[in-house]
């Protein structure tokens, strides 16, 4: 399985605001559909221990336990313009600590003529009874080690 998912993004007209384009709370939609799709995903060879092929990132997290977003960033590099032809999201395992896991985005053109946006998000696993972070377990830790790939190029960071 490629480190690298991609979904494709479909836009609505809705989508667009009084200024023509896309409004930027939007793209946090956009980014949380990658997500969502990327936790359904079968983890195929990136299973391990108790873990089936068959089986996706959110069965390993198990009815005890959820994933809440604890951070976002978001670069616009271009504006982007209602069509009905759909973009293409990338997300990407960036980094795994103890209770969380990070991940990268890219909303771009699906032949990568045109990148619109790069994003990061910190998701954090947390007990349904006490709200407090829990550790990620054998299996998750495994799974993603296995997509990670490298951190997100935002310019801002590059350029000092």
């Amino acid at each position: 399985m490629p480190r690298i998912q991609r979904f494709p993004i479909h836009l609505r007209f809705g989508d667009e605001d009084s200024y023509g384009h896309v409004n930027n709370v939007r793209f946090l939609q956009y980014l949380e559909d990658a997500r969502v799709q990327f936790m359904h995903l079968p983890l195929s060879e990136a299973a391990h221990g108790d873990a089936k092929a068959s089986d996706t990132l959110l069965e390993t997290i198990g009815p005890d336990h959820f994933t809440l977003v604890a951070r976002h960033e978001i670069e616009y590099s271009a504006p982007l313009n209602y069509r009905p032809s759909p973009l293409e999201i990338s997300i990407w395992v960036t980094g795994v600590g103890g209770s969380s896991f990070d991940l990268g985005y890219q909303i771009a053109e699906p032949d990568g003529s045109t990148s619109y946006a790069l994003a990061a998000s910190t998701m954090i696993q947390v007990n349904r009874t006490t709200g407090r972070p829990t550790k990620l377990n054998g299996a998750q830790r495994y799974a993603l080690e296995h997509w990670r790939a490298d951190p997100v190029a935002f310019r801002r960071r590059q350029n000092g």
